[in-house]
């Protein structure tokens, strides 16, 4: 692993450090995955690529931050290596939010590869299997979601912390995984309700992505660390307004973004009628200055996957200016963001490091 000293490890090296430790957990599991059989230990391959195969590792990065911010090697006697496992176990939650989003999203490609259920789909197909090979792949896909879930569990638990750690745990990483969860929920209604309400939508970024991706980290790595809670809240308060504002980038990315860049096709949130706060903006603004631009927007958005249909909708999105309207909110969430870590009080080259992250993780540069 690589070394997870606190005068050595610096942020730079968290993600390396944090794919190693996941690395070693699926390597304890092989035995007993082994010893289930064969088409378990093919599903958890799926797993084991999907979680070391690629990803920016935000979440570990923010919990360390977090732990690191709140003087946490200086007011506990944590080990490095567990606090490491710990921010890692993140990984997991992610894996699992993911590999179920793409079978809810009917999504082909995840970081330029197939998805778990598209890749499992495809074998099936292959070797001739009985049954249909959509099913299994979702079937199979949902399960190693669920054990990625159940894993990350084992991973924080079994992580070295002490249990006074583990205790201080409990309230972030409890709610982390309540609030992304439901933020799916409310992701899928909006979409089956065709609800266009901005407010709506800024509660699915707040409770699928920001949370779970920046705020509910950073508390976790705190907690751990022992911070208290007006520390804890100038971290949160930041992770929210960082975290609403990497969502509205992704909004961004999902209709403009370059696939060899993202791993997903060119307007992908419009083919599977993702409702965005861009797209709310974007209807908002057309129902005022050109209906029939609306009309169309609102026909096309999740109707349709013909490239040249998706780039028209983009192109009324853009014409509308709720883009530059997107841009000055995560212009605004990253100010505000920043204003909440200057209040915590912590130490410069603490202060700067997290200054830095969210001009990275809002610029999309990482």
């Amino acid at each position: 692993m690589t070394s997870t000293d606190p005068r050595t490890l610096t942020l730079e090296r968290v993600p390396g450090a944090a794919r190693d430790a996941l690395s070693e957990f699926f390597d304890a599991r092989r035995g007993q995955i082994a010893g289930i059989g064969a088409p378990v230990t093919d599903a958890v391959a799926h797993l084991e690529s999907f979680v070391l195969g690629g990803g920016k590792r935000i979440r570990p990065l923010y919990a360390w931050a977090g732990f690191v911010g709140a003087g946490g090697f200086d007011r506990t006697g944590e080990e490095p290596a567990a606090v490491l496992k710990a921010a890692a176990s993140l990984e997991f939650i992610q894996a699992c939010a993911l590999v179920h989003d793409d079978i809810i999203d009917s999504s082909d490609t995840r970081r330029g590869n197939p998805t778990v259920h598209r890749a499992v789909e495809k074998r099936h197909a292959d070797n001739g299997w009985l049954g249909d090979a959509a099913h299994f792949g979702e079937s199979v896909a949902i399960l190693v979601g669920d054990l990625a879930l159940v894993w990350a569990e084992d991973m924080l638990q079994d992580s070295g912390l002490s249990v006074d750690a583990l205790r201080r745990a409990r309230e972030p990483w409890r709610a982390m995984r309540t609030e992304v969860i439901g933020g799916q929920l409310l992701d899928i209604s909006l979409e089956a309700a065709a609800d266009e309400r901005v407010e709506l939508a800024e509660s699915v970024n707040r409770f699928k992505t920001a949370a779970y991706t920046i705020e509910r980290p950073l508390h976790l790595g705190a907690a751990l660390a022992g911070a208290d809670d007006a520390l804890i809240e100038a971290f949160r308060g930041y992770g929210r307004d960082i975290g609403m504002a990497f969502q509205l980038r992704d909004d961004q990315l999902g209709v403009y973004g370059d696939p060899a860049v993202t791993g997903k096709p060119a307007g992908d949130d419009l083919r599977e009628g993702k409702r965005t706060v861009l797209l709310a903006l974007a209807l908002r603004r057309a129902d005022e200055r050109d209906p029939a631009a609306a009309a169309e927007l609102r026909r096309g958005v999740g109707a349709t996957g013909d490239p040249a249909t998706l780039a028209r909708l983009a192109e009324i999105i853009r014409s509308t200016g709720a883009v530059e309207e997107v841009e000055e909110r995560i212009s605004a969430l990253t100010t505000s963001g920043l204003a909440h870590l200057d209040a915590a009080g912590t130490a410069p080259e603490v202060t700067e490091t997290l200054r830095a992250l969210a001009v990275r993780v809002t610029e999309r540069r990482m």
